[in-house]
């Protein structure tokens, strides 16, 4: 069974399409003149500042002793007598071990006798050369026997000399006995105990410098080329002071003595992509000890004058980066500007913005260029 639509009249469709037909005349111009109607969006300006920003950088690193030296033995001999308190810290100079010294005392007053029995023979040939040389003067002697006189006078003289070196080489041997601390430092375990029978260049102990202390630390490539150049430009403009450097405790506090980076490899590791660096911090009180897992901090590099703005007003447009201003006009604009590093959630503007210029911080993101707006400023800034 079929259902049948029922029908408008004919004679009521003919009287109705004129009011229709008005209707939609009035309807279309009402929707096309709404846009203009509507009020200009509300943003929030405020004006465009300056400021020194430091573009810092954190990197692990490990302490090291500023010097570490292995002490080891200059002579053989019985290790007698440990002088030291293993692990304290001793001056350059002070005595850390002692070598039985009886047969370097034996063999210093061998060589005292054998410089005594050259100098004797060498004062015999002295005194014979020089009478020999006169009576050859007066042609009471041949040239022989001058020659002779000369010979073993030279031949006194050299043997004299080598007794005496035998007699310095003696009494150093004798003073090495006693194995002196070669610089300032902490001592580490004894490796021999008393009584070892040692050679020369055996190794008794160790010493670490820990005043000053160096901290080794990588610095990725991008941030050591960062901080070649801006030294690189301090350099030309006569500024020669090195890096300052700020250390981070374990514990996350802060060292309160600042260093210095004074070196940084040239080459960088294609393992890591990184660079080697070093700073140098005081250390008198010995609070960092190697070994110790730490954190850098360096200044980068500066911009004085910077402007800066909130990285969340820059949005990305046709030709990049860009900002919105609003003119004297309260119409907004576009400026393209070129970035900068970001610190702490602050751009850093290198081009594109002028101090003063009124930056819309909120409510560009349906903005357009030339676009009118309903400015407010921005309570923050005021304050």
């Amino acid at each position: 069974m079929s259902s049948v639509t029922p029908s408008v009249p004919r004679k009521i469709q003919r009287a109705l399409a004129p009011l229709f037909i008005g209707l939609a005349f009035w309807v279309v111009p009402a929707y096309s003149q709404q846009p203009d109607d509507m009020p200009p969006p509300p943003v929030t300006v405020a004006p465009v500042e300056t400021d020194t920003v430091d573009v810092e950088g954190v990197y692990a690193g490990r302490a090291r002793g500023s010097r570490e030296v292995e002490v080891r033995a200059r002579v053989d001999g019985i290790l007698e007598e440990r002088l030291y308190v293993e692990g304290q810290v001793v001056d350059k100079g002070n005595a850390l071990f002692r070598i039985d010294e009886e047969p370097y005392e034996i063999a210093l007053r061998q060589a005292e006798a054998e410089q005594a029995n050259a100098q004797a023979a060498y004062n015999q040939a002295n005194r014979e050369w020089q009478r020999i040389s006169s009576l050859y003067e007066q042609d009471a002697v041949s040239q022989r026997e001058r020659d002779r006189a000369l010979s073993e006078f030279e031949l006194a003289e050299a043997q004299l000399a080598m007794a005496q070196a035998a007699v310095r080489d003696a009494e150093r041997n004798l003073r090495y006995t006693e194995v002196e601390a070669p610089l300032a430092g902490a001592t580490g375990l004894e490796v021999l105990p008393e009584g070892s029978l040692i050679e020369r260049g055996t190794l008794l102990t160790s010493i670490t410098e820990h005043d000053p202390i160096h901290v080794r630390f990588a610095l990725p490539e991008d941030d050591a080329a960062v901080q070649r150049a801006a030294r690189e430009a301090r350099l030309a403009a006569g500024d020669e002071h090195e890096y300052e450097a700020e250390l981070r405790m374990p514990d996350g506090s802060t060292y309160p003595e600042s260093g210095t980076v004074d070196f940084t490899d040239s080459t960088i590791d294609p393992r890591t992509g990184s660079v080697t660096a070093r700073a140098v911090f005081p250390n008198k009180e010995h609070r960092i000890v190697p070994g110790q897992f730490l954190r850098v901090k360096l200044i980068l590099e500066q911009y004085e004058d910077a402007v800066v703005v909130d990285e969340t007003v820059v949005s990305e447009g046709p030709e990049g980066p860009q900002v919105f201003v609003v003119d004297e006009e309260d119409k907004a604009q576009v400026r393209p500007v070129e970035l900068g590093p970001v610190v702490d959630g602050r751009q850093i503007i290198l081009s594109g913005l002028e101090v003063g210029e009124r930056l819309v911080v909120n409510g560009h993101v349906a903005l357009q260029d030339g676009m009118p707006v309903d400015v407010a400023e921005d309570q923050a800034d005021e304050e």
